[in-house]
């Protein structure tokens, strides 16, 4: 050792010198347990508080376009008073039925979204109920998981159990379970259907169109055609907009779990190791396409089941690949 170090020594504070106390305090939450949670809800869509410009440009054009269209109108029905009052009532009454269609197709996408944040609110109390034992969030949860369900005759069975053994159980965690037994646990078997249908049937003709256009059209639109399938399913009301905005919640779902990334072990896993290789580059690109949906249907499950499904219980994807490949079922579905 140098002398330009010192030499190691032992320090003792004495009993009566005042504990350093830190910079910065530290709060403990007491609330949720710190250990692994029994189930995860979808993760929610990010909303960013900047100023949408954007927004703004297509909420101006739109408003233009829609004065536009009612000035439109208006001239054109004077003009057609002026030519003769029964063309003229005529036209009116052609114009109030446009407008009362109108209405009814913004109140019923207004109605979709609110009902899929319906389902959404829902999932959260669920999931918090489940986790931390809950009692209010239970409650509310199964609550709105009744109204959700109270008109749909599909559901009477399940509501029926549900209000017979409702006062046998007390516990938070274990009512929320028994809603989901009766109530969201008898679809999950037609949300397999649907999403082994879409696959298949993505996966076969996807191998018979001849042009590449033309599968994006198609995949584009079965998919569509199965998220709304799934909504409609679980509860929602599947709109246009809110079925927009599901598919965007669904790719969100997708990119937090890590669900878009397809690999080789994984086809390996499903069609049999260089299975792939001897068949034709069509048949292999149908089944990339089919892997995929069953994914997003997946996705799109979680996304839609009112009530999460704990992880050990989920359907994991390789089930439905191997039905996707073996084909099998489909005499069932006819």
């Amino acid at each position: 050792m140098t002398e330009g170090h010192r030499k190691p020594r032992a320090f003792v504070l004495d009993d009566d010198e005042a504990p350093l106390k830190p910079s910065v305090k530290i709060a403990f939450e007491t609330g949720e347990p710190l250990g692994e949670l029994a189930v995860i809800p979808p993760a929610p869509l990010p909303s960013p508080r900047r100023f949408r410009w954007a927004t703004l440009l297509v909420g101006a054009l739109a408003t233009l376009v829609t004065m536009w269209a009612g000035l439109a109108i208006t001239h054109l029905i004077e003009d057609f008073f002026t030519r003769s009052p029964a063309l003229g009532w005529a036209a009116l009454a052609v114009a109030a039925v446009a407008a009362f269609a109108a209405l009814a197709i913004i109140f019923r996408e207004i109605w979709g979204l609110a009902r899929l944040r319906h389902i959404e609110h829902i999932q959260r109390d669920a999931a918090h109920a489940i986790n931390a034992d809950d009692k209010t969030t239970a409650s509310r949860a199964i609550d709105d998981l009744i109204g959700l369900y109270r008109a749909r005759p599909d559901a009477q069975w399940g509501l029926k159990q549900l209000a017979e053994h409702a006062g046998d159980i007390l516990d938070p965690r274990d009512r929320v379970k028994l809603a989901d037994r009766f109530l969201v646990a008898p679809r999950d078997d037609e949300a397999h259907r649907i999403i082994a249908r879409a696959a298949r049937r993505v996966t076969l003709l996807t191998t018979v169109t001849p042009a590449a256009a033309l599968d994006i059209l198609f995949v584009a639109a079965q998919n569509l055609r199965m998220l709304r399938e799934i909504a409609t399913l679980y509860g929602g009301r599947p709109s246009t907009l809110a079925t927009f905005r599901l598919a965007r919640m669904v790719v969100g779902h997708l990119a937090v779990a890590g669900g878009l990334a397809l690999s080789d072990n994984l086809i390996q896993h499903v069609v049999g190791r260089g299975l792939l290789g001897k068949l034709s580059a069509r048949f292999g690109e149908g089944a990339v396409n089919g892997i995929l949906t069953s994914r997003i249907g997946l996705a799109a499950r979680d996304v839609c089941r009112p009530i999460p499904q704990e992880t050990s219980s989920k359907e994991t994807l390789g089930s439905l690949l191997r039905e996707l490949v073996s084909f099998g079922g489909a005499k069932k579905e006819e």
